[in-house]
């Protein structure tokens, strides 16, 4: 199946947005990255970390991911029986909602943390407001990418993805939401310097009400005390 997602580098976007939290967090060493696509992500933040591993489900990435970490694995999450141990940092970008197992994985990315280790994670938000006001009309259809990607097996929303996180064993130390990628939706029908300042506005207003309007959710977790 081909790759339908990009990555997404703009204001109020969750991949700048999971940057900005990993460099702040402090976290140093060995990253882990689960699903990281092409690698983009952590190309803007390898310099962090001295070592940098991936698992990656689509086998034609390897070009991509070959020059931007130092060790590839090509597996199924859902499969694997366990996860390399020791790292510092461990990113889910886009990843929980697609897993059939996803308490099993959870578990395995709680073993393969370090004890003073962080996990960021990010997932669709289905209580958005465009899915509300469709739902309001009827409407819930299936698309190739978005919150409704018809890949999707798991649906969160803010206190549903918390308490995911919480009953896997972790304590979540940062919720962030962004914002609804209006700068893919409308491409160039908005000039940019006007693009640019609806996507500030946009997203200063997700962050005051999470839950209605993050597009998005974006968390910093961390061992809960009793696993540290």
């Amino acid at each position: 199946m081909p790759n339908v997602y990009q990555f997404k580098d703009f204001e109020g976007s969750s991949h700048r947005i999971l940057i900005e939290l990993i460099r702040r967090s402090g976290a140093r060493g060995r990253l882990l990255d689960l699903g990281p696509a092409g690698g983009e992500l952590c190309d803007s933040i390898g310099d962090l970390f001295d070592h940098k591993s991936c698992i990656e489900l689509d086998a034609d990435r390897i070009p991509d991911l070959r020059h931007r970490f130092d060790h590839t694995i090509i597996a199924d999450l859902d499969t694997v029986h366990s996860l390399p141990r020791g790292f510092d940092a461990i990113v889910l970008a886009d990843v929980i909602e697609h897993l059939h197992n996803q308490k099993k994985v959870l578990a395995e990315v709680r073993e393969s943390l370090n004890p003073d280790g962080y996990v960021f994670i990010s997932v669709p938000n289905i209580a958005n407001l465009t899915i509300r006001v469709g739902l309001l009309f009827g409407l819930f259809i299936y698309r190739e990418r978005g919150i409704l990607d018809e890949t999707h097996v798991r649906f969160y929303t803010l206190d549903t993805v918390r308490s995911t996180l919480e009953n896997a064993g972790f304590r979540v130390e940062t919720i962030r939401g962004s914002s609804i990628p209006i700068r893919l939706i409308l491409g160039t029908l908005i000039p940019n310097p006007l693009m640019k300042m609806a996507e500030w506005f946009i997203a200063r207003t997700t962050q005051l009400w999470k839950a209605l309007f993050a597009y998005q959710i974006i968390i910093v977790a961390r061992l809960d005390d009793g696993d540290r």
